[in-house]
């Protein structure tokens, strides 16, 4: 009778196991604190924390999902993976194709130039990521500028260094985090916190039609925040 009972318990524990629920996020690996790739090749930062803080909450199992960033929303839309993680901003552009979660972080953006050679009112070559919001934010809105797009951030950098372009536009929080391995670059002019282009703050992308997930992980969210779990994150990524 006991052997009975103790494979039914066992059945059970695997039934659970294999019904746990797998999840997907979409990120691009090169956007320090929020996620990077370390030289081992494990994917590490702000949002893989907080996503898989939210799983445990949920009681599902996250993987991530390498693309460029101009290519998570497309890839979003078209059901590759089942959300994206990638310091996104929420926009009301975006809103109109895409879902997503309550805000997880307050974003800005800011101007760096190399050290003591260049400012906003002689700048003529600007740096921003393909696709994101300050992309979209300086064609519109600062057309004294002319834009360069980059895959990614470090390579804007680099250029920046080198040469080839004047400042660089990108999210406030990791341009910080660059500096401390970038000594050669600083802050010119004031932080940016507009709403059209840089949201409401940062949130998880989802496809329109996973509703039931966007609920679902506003939960965990939520539960990370009221535990502890979430600012525990934050000082760790944000906080150095």
């Amino acid at each position: 009778m006991k052997k009975q009972l103790l494979l039914g318990i066992f059945i059970g524990a695997v039934s659970v196991t294999t019904n746990a629920e797998e999840l997907t996020f979409g990120t691009e690996p090169s956007y320090p604190p929020f996620e990077v790739t370390t030289e081992k090749g494990e994917l590490i930062g702000f949002d893989i924390d907080i996503a898989q803080a939210i799983c445990q909450e949920i009681q599902a199992t996250c993987h991530f999902k390498t693309q460029p960033f101009d290519a998570l929303i497309p890839s979003l839309k078209a059901k590759r993976f089942d959300a994206a993680m990638s310091a996104i901003d929420i926009t009301p552009a975006r809103e109109k194709q895409i879902l997503f979660s309550d805000p997880y972080y307050d974003s800005s953006a800011s101007y760096v130039a190399l050290k003591g050679k260049g400012n906003l009112a002689t700048a003529k070559n600007i740096g921003v990521q393909n696709g994101s919001t300050f992309q979209q934010y300086t064609v519109a809105e600062t057309p004294q500028y002319s834009p360069k797009s980059y895959v990614n951030l470090q390579d804007a950098i680099l250029d920046l260094q080198n040469g080839r372009i004047d400042i660089v536009l990108s999210d406030t929080a990791l341009l910080a985090d660059m500096m401390k391995k970038e000594p050669n670059i600083e802050f010119v002019g004031e932080k940016i916190t507009n709403e059209k282009y840089f949201g409401r703050g940062v949130g998880i992308a989802l496809n329109k039609s996973n509703k039931a997930l966007q609920v679902r992980l506003n939960q965990g969210l939520k539960a990370i925040k009221e535990n502890g779990e979430y600012q525990k994150i934050y000082d760790k990524w944000m906080k150095k």
